[in-house]
């Protein structure tokens, strides 16, 4: 007997549970495999910083008893200053959402199969996808794929639709901490805030952050990409636990702080423009594209949007007279994807790539001209509006432009 559904679902992070959860509440047969066994799932995904904000919560509806601190600012430090704007946010307890993902999708019919690791696709005779095969040799068929696997990517790779170049990739780590000086006095008060740090001596060529959980504790992590300013400010044999070790050594807000037991997250994104989503009866979704927040990482809002896009489309097309699942009629995916979740991508990631490339002291005066700008400027920014992006823009900076432009040609 065929086994067959509507639609199968590789992966059972925050943007596969999401897409099973819409899906499933319109009635559609889905079945999610997920590589990780139930008893220990997300042990080995629970690699996020599970910053995100109240839009999220309330679009997805997810509880509040998966939160560990709701947040009302967002700091941004350079060496040697900050800014900080009123931005209300939510710090997840990342394991927790994902199972409330998982079981707010059974509830409604979805079904999941753990200890269930995809390995490639299975095409008809026409060379299109017809379903996939797990464990070695047991298959699964559908009328749709989607490959929510994140950058492991086995079936959108086996398709050629998405290419995550390794010179793009983010690598970070973050330990959870007990007994931080939230409120140190050389600092920002971070009591009640998600904290990033833009200095290529603790984080060369990415970032670090301070995310409040509590009144003393905090997920603290750093990421950064190997471009030409990590290539230059690199120590020789450092790796990613050394330098996020060297930074809690000598930051005085640690000086009294320990490590939470079993409280280390490991994870990678890639930062890019993504290539093709889709192909007949197929969709990649989340970091699986990728869909990350180029600028500051932030990949669960986005994720789960780009679930909600490919589940629109799916039900779009099952629900034509026809059902058509060609390649041109999933095109629906990519034109919500480009409008809803990552719209002016292209300006967004050549402003991130811009500012990890910047040098130390032009943080200091990216904060500066933070503090003189209007309030939202850095928003606008970030959401790709090229005027936004002017005001923070010097005649000083031409030759980090020309350094930029170098890197993009080179690469």
């Amino acid at each position: 007997m065929v086994d067959r559904y509507d639609v199968v679902i590789a992966g059972a992070g925050p943007a596969g549970a999401q897409c099973a959860r819409d899906l499933a509440t319109r009635g559609y047969d889905v079945v999610v495999l997920e590589t990780e066994p139930e008893d220990e799932f997300p042990r080995q995904s629970n690699k996020s910083t599970a910053g995100t904000f109240p839009s999220m919560m309330s679009s997805f509806g997810v509880p509040d008893d998966v939160v560990m601190s709701y947040t009302d600012d967002v700091v941004l430090e350079s060496p040697n200053s900050h800014y900080k704007s009123y931005q209300p946010g939510a710090v997840l307890e990342f394991a927790e959402f994902k199972r409330f993902l998982v079981e707010d999708g059974r509830e409604n019919g979805a079904e999941y199969r753990f200890d269930s690791r995809v390995s490639r696709p299975i095409l008809d005779e026409d060379g299109v996808i017809e379903g996939v095969r797990y464990n070695g040799d047991e298959e699964v068929y559908a009328e749709v794929v989607v490959d929510a696997t994140g950058p492991a990517a086995p079936i959108a790779s086996a398709l050629d639709v998405v290419d995550l170049e390794r010179e793009n990739q983010a690598i970070g780590i973050e330990y959870e901490m007990g007994g931080v000086e939230m409120n140190h006095p050389e600092y920002a008060d971070l009591r009640r805030a998600m904290m990033l740090r833009l200095d290529h001596d603790i984080a060369p060529g990415g970032y670090s952050w301070i995310f409040a959980t509590g009144e003393d504790t905090a997920k603290v992590g750093l990421c950064y990409i190997q471009n030409d300013r990590h290539r230059e400010f690199a120590q020789e044999g450092q790796t990613v636990d050394g330098y996020l070790d060297a930074w809690v050594d000598r930051d005085p807000r640690f000086a009294d702080a320990e490590k939470i037991d079993g409280k280390v997250h490991r994870g990678s994104a890639h930062i890019q423009m993504p290539d093709e989503m889709h192909t007949d009866r197929f969709l990649a979704i989340g970091d699986t594209v990728p869909s990350i927040d180029p600028l500051w990482g932030e990949g669960i809002h986005k994720g789960m949007k780009s679930a909600r896009a490919a589940a629109a489309t799916v039900d779009r097309c099952l629900t034509d007279s026809e059902r058509r699942l060609d390649a041109e009629s999933l095109a629906v995916y990519e034109r919500l994807w480009h409008r809803d979740v990552a719209p002016r991508m292209k300006a967004r990631l050549m402003l991130t790539r811009l500012l990890y490339l910047a040098p130390n002291e032009r943080y200091d005066r990216f904060m500066r001209d933070l503090r003189q700008a209007e309030e939202n400027t850095l928003e606008k920014a970030n959401r790709g509006k090229k005027a936004s992006m002017a005001k923070l823009l010097h005649l000083s900076d031409l030759p980090l432009l020309a350094k930029l432009a170098r890197e993009q040609l080179g690469s």
